[in-house]
C-alpha cells in the first residue's frame, strides 16, 4: 500500500470540519422514558423529532443576497489602503462616508481661521478695529468666530465684503492661494467619490433575482442540475455572463487538507450558453457528465454531503455603461432531487407575459435516485443485453433457398 494512502487526517482537517459539520447525534430524552432515568442518548435518525432531523444550519460563504462572509484580519501593510485613498472612501459605508465628507471641509474651515486669527493677532489688527489710520492686513477680523467666518467665505468663494484681505501683508495672500487651491482639491476629490457612491451599480443587482432552490432531474435524456434567474427592470443587461464556482472542502492523498477548494461548474461556456440574453426569466443548466463533480453524486450521498455553490451573473448596466456583478449561493439543503420548474411565460396580446409569481414554484417529475456514473453504466448494460441476441442470430446458420 503506497504511504499516503495510510497518512492519518490533519489536525487542521479535523479542527475545520469539527467546526463547520453539523452535529450528527441529537442528545434528547425519549418521550416514554420515565422520570429520573439514566442520562440521555443520542436517539436514531428515524426517531429524531422532525425538527431536529435536519442538519443544523452551518456558516455560508456567501449568503443568498451575495454578501462573501470572510473577514479580513491582521493586515500588517495597512498604508497599502492610504495610497488607494480614492476607493477607501467609496467603500465606506454611508455614514462614515458623510462623516469623512463633513469632516475634510469643518478642518480645513478651522485651521485656515485659525491661521487668520493668529496672523490678525500678531499684527494687532485686534485691538485696532475702526482705526482708518491703521493698515491691517485682514480687515473686520478682531476674534476667532471673525477669523472662522473669514475661513469659510474665502473657501467657498462667497465673500460677503464686510472682512477682506488687503495689499499690506504677503502672508495673507499667500493663506488665500492656498486655502483656494486646497479647497479645489477637496472639492474634487469629494464630489468625485460622492458621484461614484451614488451611480455604483451595487443597488442594480438587487433588481437580478435567483431561483431559492436548484433542481436535478432529467434533460435531454441527461441528468443536469438547474436554477433559474431573472432581471425585474425593464432595461436589460448588456453582456450578461453567468458562472458558477464549487466550495467543498477535501482532503488530498498526501494528507493535505484545502479548506475551501473552489472547482469551476461548466454552465457552458464551451458552447457559449453562458451568454445570456436576459429579457425574461431563464433556466440555467449544468450537465453531469464524466467532467463534473457530481459524476457520483446520488440523492442519498446527497444528503451526507457538504458544499456550497456560487452563482456569479455578470453584465453592464444599459443605462449607466457601468458594470454589474451579482451573486448568489445554494447549499446541498437547497437542492431538489427530482424537480423541475414551472414555466412562467405566457402569450397575450401579441406579447409575452412573465408571471413573477411562478417564479420559484417546482413540481415532481421521475427521477432515478442513483447517480450520472450509475445511470450511465445500466443504460450501457441494457445496449450490451440488447445487442446480444442480435449477434447470435446472425452467426446461426440460415437456412438454403429453393
Amino acid at each position: 500500500m503506497p504511504w499516503f494512502q495510510t497518512t492519518s487526517p490533519h489536525p487542521v482537517a479535523l479542527m475545520f470540519l469539527a467546526t463547520q459539520l453539523p452535529c450528527r447525534a441529537v442528545w434528547t430524552r425519549r418521550l416514554w422514558d420515565p422520570p429520573g432515568a439514566g442520562p440521555v442518548s443520542p436517539l436514531p435518525p428515524d426517531e429524531r423529532p422532525l425538527g431536529l432531523a435536519g442538519k443544523q444550519q452551518r456558516q455560508r460563504y456567501v449568503t443568498k443576497v451575495g454578501k462573501c462572509q470572510v473577514n479580513l484580519g491582521n493586515i500588517q501593510e495597512k498604508k497599502r489602503f492610504l495610497s488607494d485613498i480614492f476607493t477607501t472612501i467609496v467603500d465606506l459605508k454611508y455614514r462614515w462616508f458623510l462623516f469623512v465628507f463633513m469632516m475634510c471641509y469643518i478642518v480645513t474651515w478651522v485651521v485656515f481661521g485659525t491661521i487668520y486669527f493668529f496672523d490678525a493677532w500678531i499684527r494687532d489688527d485686534i485691538n485696532h478695529i475702526g482705526d482708518p489710520e491703521w493698515k491691517a492686513c485682514i480687515e473686520n477680523v478682531d476674534n476667532f468666530i471673525s477669523a472662522l467666518l473669514f475661513s469659510v467665505e474665502s473657501q467657498r468663494t462667497i465673500g460677503y465684503g464686510s472682512r477682506i484681505v488687503t495689499a499690506n501683508c504677503a502672508e495673507g495672500v499667500i493663506l488665500l492661494m492656498a486655502q483656494s487651491i486646497i479647497g479645489s482639491m477637496i472639492d474634487a476629490l469629494m464630489v468625485g467619490c460622492m458621484f461614484v457612491k451614488i451611480s455604483r451599480p451595487k443597488k442594480r443587482a438587487q433588481t437580478l433575482i435567483f431561483s431559492k432552490n436548484c433542481v436535478i432531474s432529467h434533460r435531454d435524456e441527461k441528468l443536469c442540475l438547474m436554477f433559474r434567474i431573472g432581471d425585474l427592470r425593464e432595461s436589460h443587461m448588456v453582456d450578461a455572463k453567468i458562472r458558477a464556482k464549487l466550495i467543498k472542502s477535501r482532503q488530498t492523498k498526501e494528507g493535505e487538507f484545502i479548506p475551501l477548494e473552489q472547482s469551476e461548474l461548466n454552465l457552458g461556456y464551451d458552447t457559449g450558453e453562458d451568454r445570456l440574453f436576459l429579457v425574461e426569466p431563464q433556466i440555467i443548466c449544468h450537465v453531469i457528465n464524466q467532467h463534473s463533480p457530481f459524476w457520483d453524486l446520488s440523492a442519498e450521498s446527497l444528503k451526507r454531503e457538504q458544499f456550497e455553490i456560487i452563482i456569479i451573473l455578470e453584465g453592464i448596466v444599459e443605462a449607466t455603461g457601468m458594470t454589474c456583478q451579482a451573486r448568489t449561493s445554494y447549499t446541498e439543503d437547497e437542492i431538489l432531487w427530482g424537480y423541475r420548474f414551472e414555466p412562467c411565460m405566457s402569450l397575450e396580446k401579441g406579447a409575452f407575459r412573465v408571471d413573477y409569481s411562478r417564479f420559484e414554484l417546482t413540481f415532481e417529475v421521475q427521477t432515478p435516485a442513483v447517480s450520472a456514473r450509475e445511470m450511465q453504466e445500466m443504460a450501457e448494460l441494457e445496449r450490451r443485453d440488447r445487442s446480444t441476441p442480435s449477434l447470435c442470430w446472425e452467426l446461426l446458420p440460415q437456412p438454403c433457398g429453393p
